[in-house]
């Protein structure tokens, strides 16, 4: 059996470095061909020399310590802004993850679709900003959006043999995050430090503040909407703070197919890397006499008003969803640095939603110009560095 062969991008991330355990486990079917990280310089150059893959780091500036450690021990080295665009075009690829967090994704990922390539998306962000550019890429280019998100992935699951047009409905989990029984008060006070302690999942930092906000789950619409075209209304979030039902569709004749499992991303990882077929692995199995209770309750957008706004972003659309995403990549960054609050988020967010003069994108730059509009709206009103 020939091994699939993969470029990863964002591999010093999370999700990449958890892509890569995937790919450890199953050696006789994949093969990393290419590294891309944004400025990790240390960590992207021993994967390039474990994996003797072609890397690529986006902070130029970083380059001549990439060449330092790599040597000649992995593949072609490169640099730039470009650079994971033209690694993930190459040829000689059979498939290309986008772990990269924020817009900073959608480039490569298109670049790859354009190629032909597949891609196993795990990068929500070019889904939410250019949903449609997106997806129409991918046909239009002989490619294949495989998700990468354990949500989505439940879902693509259950689908699995079913025809759309019997879906009636999908019921996406969330776990609630850290802060499910916090009252607004105490969410004032949340602190950087606590926000990044999430109790079920290990994810990048942007990522697990938006899980704290539930701005992770508006994300996740985008992607269920996109990715199977199924109308905002016609999916529910419900809440399940055991992570074990991953999530569900519903189908027209009251039927409803759940994929459930342990919370971890390894798994999700692995049945898209290794699409269609499944193999075996060791990780942890799911032992549910030992769960013992399931608990499932609505989600309150009223102290977590992030879900809403993706709710009424993703339903009116336009460059709604871009400024939705720029606003959020923007205030997270803030907060992470001390400058906002907590609760600050969602209110920039729909501050900058209120504000905004939308349009109908038509390419990538429409959609940019709406992220820079966005991030700008956020900045000019955030407080002055301390």
């Amino acid at each position: 059996m020939d091994r699939k062969r993969i470029v990863l991008l964002g591999s010093t991330g999370s999700i990449g470095q958890q892509t890569l355990d995937v790919v450890r486990a199953h050696p006789d079917r994949l093969q990393v061909v290419g590294l891309a990280a944004g400025r990790q310089v240390d960590q992207l150059a021993r994967q390039a020399c474990e994996f003797g893959a072609a890397a690529c780091i986006v902070e130029p500036t970083l380059y001549p310590e990439l060449q330092r450690l790599v040597g000649d021990r992995a593949g072609r080295l490169s640099a730039g802004e470009e650079a994971p665009c033209e690694l993930a075009a190459g040829p000689d690829v059979d498939l290309v993850v986008g772990a990269v967090s924020g817009l900073a994704g959608l480039a490569p990922v298109l670049a790859a679709l354009e190629a032909g390539h597949d891609v196993a998306l795990a990068n929500k962000e070019p889904l939410v900003a250019a949903g449609q550019l997106v997806t129409e890429t991918a046909p239009r280019c002989g490619a294949a959006l495989i998700p990468i998100d354990s949500e989505i992935s439940a879902v693509f699951q259950a689908l699995r043999g079913e025809d759309p047009k019997t879906v009636e409905r999908l019921l996406l989990t969330a776990s609630g995050g850290p802060f499910s029984s916090y009252s607004l008060e105490e969410l004032e006070a949340v602190t950087p430090d606590q926000a990044l302690d999430h109790p079920t999942w290990r994810m990048g930092p942007k990522v697990t503040v938006d899980s704290a906000t539930l701005a992770n789950k508006g994300f996740e619409l985008f992607e269920l909407h996109w990715l199977f075209g199924v109308p905002f209304d016609r999916i529910e979030v419900v809440v399940h703070h055991q992570s074990i039902i991953h999530s569900a569709v519903e189908l027209c004749d009251g039927s409803v197919i759940a994929q459930m499992g342990l919370p971890d991303m390894r798994t999700a990882i692995q049945y898209a890397l290794l699409h269609p077929q499944r193999a075996p692995n060791r990780l942890p199995r799911l032992d549910l006499a030992s769960i013992g209770r399931l608990t499932f309750a609505r989600p309150d957008v009223e102290r977590f008003p992030c879900l809403r706004l993706a709710y009424e972003a993703g339903t009116a659309g336009r460059t709604y969803p871009a400024v939705l995403n720029g606003a959020d990549e923007e205030a997270v960054g803030l907060f992470l640095e001390g400058r906002i609050g907590f609760l600050d988020i969602p209110r920039a967010i729909e501050a900058a939603l209120a504000a905004h003069e939308p349009a109908s994108p038509t390419s990538r730059a429409d959609i940019l110009q709406a992220d820079a509009w966005a991030r700008e709206h956020v900045r000019s009103a955030s407080p002055s560095p301390l």
